[in-house]
């Protein structure tokens, strides 16, 4: 009797021993919270690097049949796991849609369905964190981002906090409200419209909204990308121009990408999608550029509406 083969086989059944038992408790337990997967692939490859040291050394025994047994078992946890994920979600999804519900009764005497009228408070209790984030005035109110982010294929989530003739003034104290709660990982920032008597009797003071708004920003999340997108100025304005340059120093400052609209007929969003459908294929789940993100946006506010009409939304 060769006694190294049967303590490595007592060993092994001794680390086996409690995985049946944790395959029945995760199944009991009907939720994936817990549990990590990176560790079970761990035990994984631990066990497959195991067998395959059993063949490279010909050791083709009754300890090799143990290993199988145990790595089977250790599958089971991640079939088990799959199981858990789906119910997780489903459970989560009754629980949104029950929040949304909820919602919908406590404001259901006012236009719930527009979002100037929505209690960005009580939806940010039920959005999930650490996702992007658009924050503008009254253009920003009309652009459908959920539609576009479903269109397009965003592999995060895409929230509409901007609100109607709001002015750089009230931005901080507003962020502060409305979004800071759901600590943006990206943020696309268009403000200013409503600034431009504030920015031509005091550029200076507009400077340093500007900043107190991205400094909110990163309080929230440090780690926030950050967009700034210029002031629409399709008649050459040579105050606006100077606003816009203003915005573009601060970008570079803050190490914010700028995102000029004077160059919004020359983009292409269906090019991104296209691009990100061959990044899907290949397997790949990058989070677009801020930039195509924004031009995915703007494209549609000023393509597929009308630009007058998007004049009109920015004269008020």
């Amino acid at each position: 009797m060769n006694f190294g083969h049967l303590f490595e086989c007592g060993m092994l059944v001794c680390f086996g021993f409690s995985w049946p038992l944790n395959v029945i408790k995760a199944y009991k337990a009907r939720t994936a919270k817990g549990t990590s997967l990176a560790f079970i692939i761990l035990i994984i490859t631990g066990y497959l690097a195991g067998i395959t040291a059993k063949f490279l050394n010909h050791q083709l025994n009754y300890v090799l049949a143990v290993y199988f047994l145990n790595l089977v078992i250790v599958l089971s946890n991640v079939i088990v796991y799959l199981r858990n994920v789906t119910l997780d979600r489903k459970a989560e999804g009754v629980r949104t849609k029950k929040k949304i519900y909820e919602l919908q009764q406590k404001f259901k005497n006012s236009n719930y369905i527009k979002e100037e009228h929505m209690n960005f408070k009580e939806l940010n209790t039920i959005a999930n964190k650490n996702q992007v984030v658009l924050l503008g005035g009254s253009l920003e109110t009309e652009i459908p981002v959920t539609e576009l982010a479903q269109s397009f294929e965003f592999n995060f989530d895409l929230y509409n906090r901007s609100a109607k003739n709001l002015s750089l003034k009230e931005a901080k104290a507003y962020f502060e409200e409305n979004v800071a709660a759901l600590k943006p990982e990206g943020i696309i920032i268009h403000l200013g419209e409503k600034d431009i008597s504030f920015f031509q009797n005091n550029a200076t003071a507009f400077d340093k909204a500007y900043l107190d708004v991205i400094a909110a920003v990163k309080k929230a999340n440090k780690k926030c990308r950050i967009a700034l997108v210029s002031v629409a100025n399709p008649k050459g304005d040579s105050v606006i121009s100077n606003m816009n340059t203003h915005i573009k120093a601060i970008a570079a400052s803050a190490r914010a990408v700028y995102i000029n609209l004077d160059n919004v007929k020359l983009w292409n969003p269906e090019a991104t999608k296209a691009a990100s459908a061959f990044a899907r294929n290949m397997g790949l789940s990058i989070r677009k550029p801020l930039n195509d993100v924004a031009e995915i946006l703007y494209s549609y506010a000023y393509l597929e509406m009308q630009y007058t009409e998007v004049a009109d939304v920015i004269a008020g």
